[in-house]
């Protein structure tokens, strides 16, 4: 591979033109493709095989009319007066504009249906008033019935005591005859007054369950205004959700404000906002004052940005046929930024190296890219590796987001490879310092010398060495030093990473939003007018062991809702309609408490391990859907994904390292400080964004769950850099001990030769991803956080700190490795250390601390 990189490094010098017009249209025709064949992204998270998916599908095959996703309007007077009768008029023709948008089964009149509501109440009292009335009027007729038969009583015992003749008995019998008719009819009566009084009774039960639920708020200055769609909510086209945003924008009622939901005016997050560039530049920065010139510093900037262009734009290609969740090109986007600038830097870094030594040109590039260029392909193998193992989890947006980043990474190492060498040979001399250039011998750096500044001989070699300034005898770090160093290092991280025991994961609700956007204020007005639980009702499917008649419907409603508020934290349950077969039922169910909520999940748990029963004692199982409870089945599987990752990922890491360093304990410690450095960042996010630690800063007004698909990304990013970062400094360690300096002295020659330009590269990548820590969408504010916090911890705490007092510690027994295993495994020349040999510096030094085998390990890429 290092021999390869070699020739393309040299083809690209001498054909830069060539080279950059291939990458102008990959460009191009990225751009064509994006414009012809792109579709729309979705802010929505879903998984298939979940028990809300699994109910979502009986809703649409057996309750039709209950199927479809589902968002609201929140309505609200300005002035917080009950709304006026104009007010209502206005609020009503909006809604049904809405209902006429394609894609919106119906848009329900919050006025008209709480009236209705009402009016089914007033029916319920008006009903026990005419129970009591008929009740009154049987016990009349009983009493009236007793009191005739009394009378006749008296009347044929009189007769019959006087002898009276046959005739008077007949009379007496038609009467007794009349008596029993009336007896019967009386009964009639009353069986009509139970069966009345049992319908009323089931009635109000049905009421008293729902009596917590309501369209407008207690002092009429708010409403819900439910709005279904034909298909699920995230299947639900963004131009649907767009024609309802413009709707309400030119709605334009008087004294009214309408606010859409978060399922309906989901944003998608914008690719580079001011937070994205201030972090770029910021990068640029760094770049200047560690180059010390500007054309050197826009190399690595140039190459990223065409790297994030020419991936963004592939990828979005393919959103018209694969279901793109909106976060995933964003986060190729943080990738191809942050390991683009660096692994340009790399490159160029060595080559700067090269040209101070005397190195012509052409060959300079061609070395650079065979040895450091070498290095990057290992170390953005190692990312790519990472982030494809995504898809073993099973989860497809996962999956989709870890392909995505890998092609962003991939693409970023073939420009720093081909568009890299093409931009140094086009600068030529530029990436120097004035000075620098100056104390070059008269000819040797000229563009396009490959003869004997090249071949390294005769003046080039003397005058060089002549100008480099004498080394310092560099001293091992005291052991004691390396004691505390260890100890402190690890109990830092240890009670950083302490907030992570409480980490819940959940998904972004309106709370999280900007505080300016609707979907904030509908969940706030929602919360704060009818209560936290309105902003993730339940669907609840109870499945009947038998269909139940027509005419016990709502008994069975009444049994089965009072079983589900019987668990807790419910403040409503509203019965929804029943299946065609009516052998299950469906109802709304309104937690206490908010979507993301502890006591939601456990309601949700709760109520799918419910087992009410029947009016005649059947059993009945319960199915659970709804936004709330697919974010917590959501949550819920990736929780169950991240262990089997993290194994995979770590032994990945053990396995790599030991081929790379040809050791057992070295892979160790290093996966050991990266776990150490995982958990630290997982700990930071806890305090930060589930815990509300410094709000102001971070711009986190309302706390909450972990992103749920958080770790495990930020588990494969950090996990590839963390190796880069092991290989960064350790083969400069390796290296000096394999020529002979004390293992103690080679672990301080590694840091000396990386610590400069590994503080440059974690800066650089740490003021990426922390520019998207602004952004101004939910998802994206924890990922910027996450990666830029790990990266700080990874690089300064474990690779910088740690690692170094660990190696000291352990001696020579670091690089112990059983002798079969020696045998084993392969050569893995990451560093390009044959090709160096074959292309030797023009003043090599073994004796030095820069020498090429240290310099060349020094420049390995980070990630």
């Amino acid at each position: 591979m290092a021999e390869l990189l070699y020739r393309v490094g040299r083809f690209a010098a001498r054909r830069h033109w060539t080279v950059l017009g291939l990458w102008l249209l990959a460009l191009l025709v990225g751009l064509g493709t994006f414009l012809g064949f792109s579709g729309p992204v979705s802010s929505a998270i879903t998984i298939p095989g979940t028990p809300t998916s699994a109910v979502a599908a009986q809703l649409a095959r057996d309750f039709p009319d209950a199927s479809g996703g589902s968002g609201s309007l929140a309505v609200t007077t300005e002035d917080g007066a009950p709304f006026t009768a104009a007010q209502k008029d206005g609020v009503a023709r909006l809604l049904a504009q809405v209902g006429t948008v394609d894609g919106v089964r119906s848009a329900t009149d919050p006025f008209t249906t709480q009236a209705q509501l009402e009016r089914s109440a007033a029916q319920l009292v008006a009903g026990r008033t005419q129970l009591d009335q008929g009740r009154a009027a049987l016990a009349q007729g009983e009493q009236k019935l007793a009191e005739q038969q009394r009378q006749l009583d008296q009347q044929r015992a009189a007769a019959t005591a006087a002898g009276a003749p046959a005739s008077a008995a007949a009379r007496f019998d038609a009467a007794q005859a009349q008596l029993d008719a009336g007896r019967k009819e009386l009964e009639a009566q009353r069986a009509t007054l139970q069966a009345k009084a049992a319908q009323l009774a089931d009635g109000a039960r049905v009421a008293d369950l729902a009596s917590g639920f309501r369209f407008v708020s207690k002092d009429g200055s708010a409403a819900i205004a439910p709005v279904q769609f034909d298909l699920p909510t995230n299947e639900v086209p963004a131009g649907t959700k767009t024609a309802i945003e413009t709707l309400v924008a030119r709605a334009g009622i008087d004294g009214v404000a309408v606010y859409p939901s978060q399922d309906i005016s989901q944003t998608v997050p914008s690719v580079l906002g001011p937070g994205e560039v201030a972090g770029v530049l910021v990068a640029a920065l760094v770049l200047v004052l560690m180059l010390g010139t500007l054309v050197g510093a826009a190399l690595p900037l140039a190459s990223a940005l065409l790297g994030v262009g020419v991936a963004t734009l592939a990828a979005m290609s393919f959103s018209g046929v694969v279901d793109f969740q909106s976060v995933t090109p964003v986060l190729g986007v943080m990738l191809g930024l942050a390991v683009g600038i660096d692994y340009s830097l790399f490159i160029l870094n060595r080559h700067r190296t090269q040209l101070r030594h005397g190195m012509g040109l052409h060959g300079s590039i061609g070395l650079a890219n065979g040895t450091s260029g070498n290095a990057v392909v290992f170390a953005g193998a190692t990312v790519m590796v990472a982030l494809l193992a995504l898809n073993i989890t099973g989860i497809p947006f996962l999956g989709l987001m870890g392909t995505v980043g890998a092609a962003a990474v991939f693409v970023a190492i073939v420009v720093a490879t081909t568009f890299t060498p093409a931009m140094l040979s086009l600068v030529g001399m530029r990436v120097l310092r004035r000075r620098e250039r100056a104390h070059l011998p008269g000819t040797a750096g000229a563009p396009g010398a490959d003869g004997a500044a090249a071949d390294g001989h005769g003046a080039t070699e003397a005058s060089a060495a002549a100008h480099r300034p004498p080394q310092p005898p560099v001293r091992p770090m005291r052991t004691s030093r390396a004691l505390v160093t260890l100890v402190v290092g690890v109990a830092a991280l240890a009670v950083v990473a302490l907030p992570a025991l409480q980490m819940r994961l959940g998904l972004p609700d309106g709370s999280s939003q900007p505080r300016e956007t609707a979907a904030y204020k509908a969940y706030t007005l929602q919360a704060d007018r009818f209560g936290d639980g309105y902003n993730g009702p339940l669907l609840v499917v109870a499945d009947l062991p038998r269909p139940v008649a027509q005419d016990g419907l709502t008994a069975e409603q009444a049994a089965i809702g009072q079983a589900i508020r019987d668990t807790g934290d419910v403040v409503a349950v509203v019965p929804v309609s029943a299946s065609r077969a009516r052998d299950a039922l469906a109802f709304q169910v309104i937690p206490k408490a908010g979507p993301n909520s502890e006591s939601t999940a456990t309601l949700v748990q709760s109520l799918r391990a419910l087992r009410p029963r029947t009016t005649d004692g059947g059993p009945v199982t319960l199915g659970v859907a709804g936004n709330a409870s697919a974010n917590i089945d959501v949550s819920q599987k990736l929780s169950d994904a991240l262990p089997l990752y993290l194994v995979l990922v770590v032994g990945l890491s053990l396995v790599i390292l030991v081929l790379v360093f040809r050791s057992l304990l070295v892979p160790l410690t290093a996966t050991l400080g990266f776990v150490l450095s995982l958990l630290a960042s997982f700990g930071g996010l806890t305090a930060i964004f589930q815990l509300g630690w410094l709000p102001s800063v971070f711009g986190v007004h309302d706390p909450g769950p972990i992103l749920s698909f958080l770790p495990i990304i930020e588990t494969g990013i950090l996990f590839g850099l963390a190796m880069d970062y092991q290989l960064f400094l350790v083969s400069g360690m390796r290296e000096a001990w394999a020529h002979g300096a004390p293992p103690r002295v080679a672990v301080q020659r590694g840091v000396h030769a990386g610590r400069a330009v590994v503080t440059a590269a974690a800066i650089i990548m740490t003021s990426v991803f922390a520019g998207f820590i602004f952004s101004h969408d939910a998802t994206i504010k924890p990922i910027g956080f996450g990666l830029a916090f790990g990266v700080l911890l990874d690089a300064f705490v474990v690779r910088l700190m740690l690692v170094p007092a660990i190696m000291h510690l352990l001696g020579g027994a670091a690089w112990w490795l059983p002798r079969w295993l020696d045998r084993l495994l392969p050569d893995v020349d990451v560093e390009g250390a044959r090709l160096e040999r074959e292309h030797p510096l023009p003043d090599a030094d073994p004796s030095s601390d820069d020498t090429p085998d240290v310099v060349a390990a020094a420049d390995a890429p980070r990630g």
